[in-house]
């Protein structure tokens, strides 16, 4: 047995012979990348074969007019202005929250069944539906601020906002653990070898070296959050038109839209110049995600330090 097993390893070493299963396997996953990609190229397409003549018609009036029942005039200013808001909120609620316990858990927690629970559950979280942190927030956060006399009956902007911080939460954490954890143990010694406090070493050696991870897993879960529908259905997010003249603390406080929403309530119009408006914001959408994702790339490939 041993002889046979030595046999087959010296010809696949020697390529005298071919593993038909791994070039099989590899086959079928190059046919799936082929087909995922002709099915996102033609969406694209479509959508771009619509949307492309309302922007090139409407300039910039499309993106700075507010909502409106008349096609003509409708636009996705406010989408723009509640999606910046929310996503500005989500960073400033998730980001010290997530990297903060990411550093717990990597240089300070004990290696416990407790500490490896609550990594598990981390991990789970980052899977379950979106829907889910909707009715969390409708249940928490939107009952406390009605509780609190916030107009709206507590459906407001913070509300959607930390729906979604508690919706990208986990993978800010994940990103974050997996940036520190590929930082060299070597690094870490040798700030202990010349003195260093372990708090020492985590602030100025170890976060600096897995800056570029923590980025970009935290402008990666911005983009998660900018496309996400469900959880503001249930946090408040307005479908219609609205107006929004009380300043600042109506603009947090008020009612409020994001694009996805935007997206949403044009679909479902029976006319048909709003599908080409759905179109419009679709490409909208698409250009500030592929944006978002590009500073990303950008910024890695800045500060990614080779070990």
């Amino acid at each position: 047995m041993e002889a046979s097993v030595a046999v087959v390893s010296t010809r696949t070493l020697a390529g005298r012979g071919r593993d038909w299963r791994g070039l099989l396997f590899e086959g079928v996953l190059l046919v799936s990348l082929l087909v995922s990609l002709l099915v996102l190229v033609a969406l694209i397409l479509d959508q771009a074969s619509r949307g492309l003549p309302v922007l090139l018609d409407r300039g910039t009036d499309f993106l700075t007019a507010p909502l409106s029942s008349n096609p003509a005039k409708a636009g996705v200013g406010q989408g723009i202005v509640g999606s910046f808001l929310i996503c500005l909120l989500v960073a400033l609620v998730a980001f010290p929250i997530g990297i903060t316990t990411a550093v717990y858990l990597e240089e300070y927690a004990a290696d416990t069944r407790l500490t490896r629970a609550v990594a598990l559950n981390i991990r789970n979280l980052a899977g379950v539906p979106s829907i889910v942190f909707g009715l969390l927030a409708l249940a928490i956060y939107v009952a406390a601020f009605d509780a609190l006399g916030f107009p709206n009956n507590g459906r407001n902007l913070i509300a959607g906002a930390l729906a979604l911080a508690s919706l990208v939460l986990p993978i800010v954490i994940i990103t974050s653990a997996e940036a520190i954890r590929a930082v060299p143990s070597t690094i870490r010694e040798a700030g202990y070898g010349v003195g260093a406090s372990r708090w020492q070493v985590t602030r100025r050696l170890v976060l600096p070296s897995a800056f570029a991870g923590i980025l970009t897993g935290t402008i990666l879960s911005i983009s998660r959050a900018l496309g996400e529908t469900a959880p503001l259905l249930l946090a408040g997010a307005v479908l219609g038109s609205f107006s929004s003249g009380g300043g600042a603390a109506e603009l947090f406080t008020g009612p409020y839209t994001v694009l996805p929403m935007v997206v949403y309530s044009w679909a479902g119009r029976p006319q048909a110049e709003f599908r080409e408006l759905t179109s419009a914001a679709i490409l909208v959408l698409l250009a500030v995600t592929l944006l978002a994702n590009g500073i990303a790339i950008l910024l890695r490939n800045r500060y990614e330090q080779k070990w």
